[in-house]
């Protein structure tokens, strides 16, 4: 379907690629990962021909169509939003307008007869009578409401532009799809309604995402870009992560036997394999790891951070009362009477469909903003930790080398120590005197977090954590909050985040909240819960 041939790319010394050659058969969904900074965006810009390779070639087999997730959200502006679905399918659109334009001369002629009708039968071969209809489905499965179909693009706010855009690289079951963080701004229904697209789309799917459980649903391969090379390997993200870790220790455990060790990973793939036919893409998953060789699993060279949160002190039994918190921006409420108590040992996903009401929470309870009305009071042994969505103002000031940025919230100003908090987030050596405004949207987010472990709280608040965090900082910080001890409220977009940290939800709506002792899994499947959470939307 699509070959990559001695694929090599490179930015002035750096070498991204290395003679990479990779093929993308039919059928399958490649996901590709890689530490940030590995190549992953730029790998997609040279296939997909926005990027020219240093050396190389790309190669599509004739007739076949590719469709890619555009990323410049103000190309069509101007156009309606059904238009600009349609626009995907780039011949059909042509032949649309060429139609029309026909159709609509003041002096038809007959040769314009003619040309119409060569249009018309191409049209029908394309399905384009279907076009329009197929385009609205699109647009209301991925939450775009039919009232704004036949709006400008440019009247639709940035979360509702991201949708169209998607549906857009969607339409017309294109022979390869191309998409570079699809799930971003999406929420958890509009991301399990992509999966289920992709999961019934026969065709090859090239895709980019940080999104863990969205690559473990869709994805039938796995493509790594890992130390200047690409390779391509059978299953999907956690089948990869468990499998290369395992050969990890394997290549660490020097004595251990040849023998032990493929007894070892055999084990392994057979166990992953009777799992993978419980999975929403069961019957090509098994097949493919069961035709899986031991030879073919190597470990990974990704180094992950030392996410580590402690408590310096134990949470007595007052944790946190909220009573009848109420806010509004620009006179439209984003949330009414939010009314809970928290228990020691609670680990609470916020969740909102708007990602303003979850923020302007967080701000209240760090006093970063004034509640319309309510209160809200932390126990007398609680200390605090907050990881806000936005940490520009953090960054804003004067900049420092990040050993001097960081001293700065320690009472331990020993360089030693310093050093020893920005190394578990792996800057080293000379990186820890790189100053705060060069620095990249991921490595900020490693400097709050060393900011968040230094204080040793017991209580942590955290709003969007996964966002600009590679899969290797993402499954760190994960295991991180598994792990710890005391309590956490967070919010996040992460589906196997929020599953497997939370043991309660707690939805705020306009209306109310929804408080529910449950996993996340379990509170989207509850037919009774997800009734009365449309009806406090509405």
């Amino acid at each position: 379907m699509l070959s990559v041939s001695n694929l090599t790319h490179q930015f002035g010394k750096r070498v991204l690629f290395d003679e990479a050659n990779v093929f993308f058969g039919a059928s399958n969904c490649y996901g590709v990962i890689g530490a940030n900074g590995a190549g992953k965006s730029t790998f997609l810009k040279i296939i997909t021909g926005q990027r020219e390779a240093t050396k190389g070639s790309i190669s599509i087999e004739p007739g076949k169509r590719m469709a890619v997730l555009k990323q410049d959200h103000f190309e069509f502006d101007d156009h309606k939003v059904l238009d600009t679905v349609m626009m995907g399918h780039q011949k059909l659109w042509s032949i649309m307008q060429e139609k029309d334009a026909i159709y609509a001369k003041p002096d038809f002629s007959d040769a314009d007869g003619i040309k119409a009708s060569e249009l018309e039968e191409e049209f029908a071969e394309m399905d384009g009578w279907n076009a329009e209809p197929s385009a609205a489905a699109l647009l209301s499965g991925i939450g775009i409401i039919e009232a704004d179909h036949f709006k400008l693009l440019k009247e639709l706010n940035g979360n509702q532009k991201v949708r169209v855009l998607l549906a857009q690289a969607l339409f017309g079951n294109p022979d390869i799809l191309v998409l570079d963080e699809p799930t971003n701004d999406l929420d958890i229904e509009t991301v399990t309604w992509l999966e289920d697209f992709l999961l019934n789309f026969n065709n090859t799917v090239i895709v980019v995402s940080h999104d863990r459980h969205f690559l473990d649903t869709v994805c039938t391969h796995i493509v790594d870009i890992d130390y200047s090379k690409i390779n391509v390997y059978t299953g999907n993200y956690t089948f990869w992560y468990e499998s290369s870790q395992l050969a990890l220790k394997q290549k660490l455990a020097q004595n251990k036997k040849v023998e032990d060790k493929r007894t070892e990973m055999q084990a392994f793939i057979d166990r992953f394999s009777a799992n993978a036919s419980k999975s929403r893409q069961a019957t090509a998953r098994k097949k493919m790891l069961e035709k899986l060789t031991v030879e073919e699993i190597k470990p990974s060279t990704r180094k992950y951070p030392g996410i580590i949160f402690t408590q310096g002190r134990e949470a007595g039994d007052q944790i946190l009362k909220v009573d009848k918190l109420s806010y509004s921006l620009d006179g439209v409420p984003l949330f009414k009477d939010v009314d809970f108590t928290v228990n020691k040992g609670d680990k609470i996903a916020i969740l909102s469909k708007d990602g303003l009401a979850t923020t302007a929470f967080y701000q209240i309870l760090n006093e970063e903003l004034e509640a319309d009305s309510g209160s809200f009071d932390f126990g007398q042994t609680i200390t605090t930790a907050y990881l806000p969505v936005e940490n520009e103002k953090y960054f804003s000031d004067e900049p420092l080398p990040l050993m001097d940025w960081l001293r700065q919230y320690s009472q331990n100003k020993e360089a030693q120590y310093i050093r020893g908090f920005l190394g578990k987030m792996l800057f080293s050596g000379e990186e820890v005197f790189k100053t705060s405004d060069v620095l990249s949207g991921g490595e900020k987010v490693r400097c709050m977090l060393s900011r968040m472990m230094m204080k040793e709280a017991n209580f942590l608040m955290i709003d969007e954590p996964t966002n600009h965090l590679d899969l290797e900082s993402i499954t760190a910080f994960n295991n991180s909050l598994i792990n710890f001890a005391g309590t956490v409220m967070f919010t996040t977009h992460d589906h196997h985040f929020a599953q497997t940290v939370a043991n309660r939800i707690i939805e705020i709506t306009p209306k109310g909240i929804l408080d529910k002792l449950k996993t996340l899994d379990e509170y989207l499947s509850d037919s009774e819960i997800q009734s009365t959470r449309k009806s406090m939307y509405q």
